[in-house]
């Protein structure tokens, strides 16, 4: 004879051994002021012989139409995410936003998740927040068709009706390189991470992420073009590697200098590889500033401790305001923008060029 597995524990299971109705059973753990004392009771002894927990809470509120759950989407793995403090930051907002309104923060990594479409395609969520990703980014296009409330932070800057959250990159990167150029110093170079969304390690000369894509990355890139360019300097060496830490940011600015020991200033477009990339510097015996100008962009708590010449943003406040822009969303609303002030933060790392 063939062994039957033995019965799921359930509604029906309780109600058929009690003799009452699995809508009994169902009032008893949903609307418990509908049932008396008596008949809660032996539902209550009976489930938990049989194991039965009650409802699951997730399918409870799918029926009820939501979740009370909001979707963030990061680019990075989440190791590499929390070891960001900038992203830290940001997600430190946006759950501030999310408990204050009794919602909960499912995290989504665009890297963990590969080619799987599930990972986004079938989260149980009432919408998104989308975190500095491609405009090109497959895990994008699925939460667009999937029609819920969206919110974009940092890039990509201009999806059709969408809110938007972040600072002008470039803006903040143009301010930064005009301070060098106002410095005295023509010979810059760039370390980054993660430029043209693969597992990409070297030199980046032709600028892949200014090639039809908007991200981050370009827009910080096309503004220090944009301040070399009023003093007719084309030449900006890109080094790139796959993932943000210090670590890649030494290694960076040691194959940077390898094949461009005349630059005089290494910018980083993130604090989290500056940092390494000062240890970097240091380790080859290259004073700061005085033989190297080195910079970040994100102004995290361990560049002022640093002395590290950055360009700041309001990264808590960013991760708030993305989550009221997901709180306060009306269907059919104008799409809103939300654009955060910067400003750089000269300090220790950055002076005039050495003298050749």
């Amino acid at each position: 004879m063939p062994r039957h597995p033995p019965q799921r524990p359930s509604q029906a299971t309780v109600a058929r051994v009690l003799g009452i109705s699995t809508a009994t059973v169902s009032n008893t753990f949903n609307r418990p002021e509908r049932v008396s004392a008596e008949v809660r009771e032996r539902v209550l002894a009976e489930s938990a012989r049989q194991g039965y927990a009650g409802p699951d809470p997730a399918a409870r509120q799918l029926s009820r139409g939501r979740t009370d759950t909001l979707g963030l989407l990061l680019t990075d793995e989440l190791p590499y995410a929390f070891s960001d403090p900038a992203a830290v930051a940001f997600i430190q907002g946006l759950a501030a936003s999310c408990s204050g309104a009794g919602l909960n923060l499912l995290l989504i990594s665009a890297e963990s998740s590969g080619d799987r479409s599930s990972a986004v395609g079938n989260a149980a969520v009432d919408g998104f927040v989308v975190y500095s990703v491609r405009d090109d980014d497959p895990h994008l296009k699925q939460i667009l068709d999937r029609n819920l409330p969206t919110v974009v932070v940092d890039a990509p800057r201009d999806v059709p009706g969408v809110d938007w959250v972040g600072p002008d990159d470039r803006e903040g990167a143009r301010a930064l390189a005009q301070v060098l150029v106002d410095l005295g110093h023509r010979r810059i170079g760039i370390i980054t991470a993660g430029m043209s969304g693969t597992r990409y390690s070297g030199a980046a000369e032709d600028h892949r992420a200014l090639l039809g894509s908007d991200s981050v990355n370009r827009n910080r890139i096309l503004g220090f073009h944009d301040a070399l360019a009023t003093v007719g300097v084309t030449d900006l060496p890109v080094e790139e590697r796959p993932v943000n830490t210090e670590a890649a940011g030494a290694e960076a600015l040691d194959a940077l200098l390898d094949r461009r020991p005349d630059l005089t200033a290494v910018c980083a477009l993130m604090d989290v590889m500056a940092l390494g990339a000062l240890e970097a510097a240091r380790a080859r015996g290259l004073a700061v500033p005085a033989q190297l100008t080195v910079t970040g962009y994100d102004d995290i708590p361990q560049a002022a401790a640093a002395g590290l010449t950055t360009v700041s943003q309001p990264l808590l406040d960013k991760g708030r305001v993305a989550g009221e822009l997901y709180l306060s969303h009306r269907p059919g609303e104008e799409p809103r923008r939300r654009t955060l002030p910067t400003h750089v933060q000269a300090r220790a790392t950055s002076g005039p060029p050495r003298v050749d």
